[in-house]
């Protein structure tokens, strides 16, 4: 059997071209989504459609972006349709996953997606290292300064317990801890640098 997805992601856009051309390509059921965007794959009509594919059924959609707006999300959910036995037909694009040169298509376009990811990736890298080199710091900003720290050290020695200092930082008492280890093994390691120098 069939199955059509549709969706619009404005009120004011209407179903009825989408609705048409998925009946006229075969469709028994059609399932919709109005007034939701394409980012998510988290859309009630959506899932319907995917709860009622079985093997060897096809789910179709009038457009791949009536589906969802990202590649290797889009690539990943037909994966999971084939490894159902479900096939997967875009009438726009021509895309229909039961021919081969559909298959094809379909896995140029997951290569490409994942070039994609990977060229993003090395940008990124490519951009902190920069950064670091420039001295610039990379990722979030610390809570506490070191001296901040160095003065909660000094007011638990001198009594106060680690959860009023942690609330006089707006801390929590784990995170208070874990710059204190810090400080505590900066400390050692300059101790030790001064032995051996």
């Amino acid at each position: 059997m069939k199955i059509g997805y549709a969706r619009v992601s404005t009120e004011d856009q209407s179903l009825d071209l989408q609705i048409n051309a998925l009946k006229q390509a075969g469709c028994k059921k059609i399932f919709t989504d109005y007034g939701l965007s394409g980012k998510g794959f988290d859309r009630p009509g959506l899932h319907q459609a995917l709860a009622t594919l079985k093997s060897e059924d096809t789910l179709a959609v009038w457009r791949l972006d009536r589906l969802g707006r990202s590649l290797p999300k889009l690539i990943e959910l037909v994966d999971n349709l084939g490894k159902r036995n479900v096939e997967f037909q875009s009438l726009t694009e021509n895309i229909d996953t039961s021919s081969s040169g559909g298959r094809l298509l379909f896995h140029i376009m997951g290569a490409l997606a994942e070039f994609e990811r990977t060229l993003i990736s090395e940008r990124t890298r490519a951009g902190m290292e920069a950064a670091r080199l420039k001295g610039r710091h990379i990722g979030r900003r610390p809570s506490l300064t070191e001296r901040q720290v160095q003065d909660a050290v000094r007011s638990i020695a001198s009594g106060k317990t680690h959860s009023a200092v942690a609330r006089q930082y707006s801390i929590t008492t784990r995170t208070l801890q874990r710059y204190i280890r810090t400080l505590n093994k900066k400390d050692k390691m300059h101790a030790f640098s001064r032995q051996h120098d």
